[in-house]
């Protein structure tokens, strides 16, 4: 598992500054999400409960037992992808670098990593009524590489992240400028 201390490809000298995931709410409406899914065969039993003709069957009632464990299987699932997906998807900025984990689906991964010095822009959107509230948003890094931008989805305190991001930025090509006019 990814922490603070142990990443991928860490380098030697290389110690995280930031290590970001999307903001609490996500995971609280993926739970909020599975509970209406939840009560939907409930609302149903309720509904078509006066027709006691059906329920006196065996035979409906073991149909009925087998699809609501499969509805319920289904919801348990989707329910479990979505917070795996929530909580493997990483962002590690580093003194060198960021890195961008991001999980799709259950057993797929892609990890991508690009040096501070060729970040291009960093911008920082926080937009709607609950992303206000709460003080999180989304924050994309133009680079000058093949992915044109990474994109860090629904990151606390977005505008502070952004503005550090951005000081590291200039942090390192200050220091990449001296070390080559050193080297020089």
């Amino acid at each position: 598992m990814y922490s603070r201390r142990n990443f991928p490809n860490q380098k030697p000298n290389e110690h995280v500054i930031l290590f970001l995931r999307r903001h609490w709410i996500a995971p609280l409406k993926i739970f909020f999400i599975g509970f209406i899914l939840a009560l939907i065969p409930v609302l149903l039993y309720f509904v078509f409960s006066s027709i006691s003709a059906l329920w006196e069957r065996e035979s409906f009632m073991a149909m009925f037992i087998l699809a609501l464990s499969g509805y319920y299987l289904f919801v348990l699932l989707y329910t479990f992808a979505d917070f795996v997906d929530y909580y493997l998807d990483v962002w590690i900025v580093t003194n060198e670098r960021i890195i961008n984990i991001e999980q799709k689906g259950l057993f797929a991964r892609v990890i991508s990593e690009k040096e501070l010095v060729i970040m291009q822009d960093i911008t920082s959107e926080i937009e709607g009524f609950w992303h206000t509230v709460f003080n999180y948003g989304d924050i994309f890094i133009q680079t000058a590489g093949e992915k044109e931008r990474f994109v860090f989805k629904q990151v606390p305190r977005a505008d502070e992240v952004a503005r550090k991001i951005s000081n590291l930025v200039s942090e390192s090509r200050r220091l990449r400028q001296g070390a080559l006019e050193d080297w020089n």
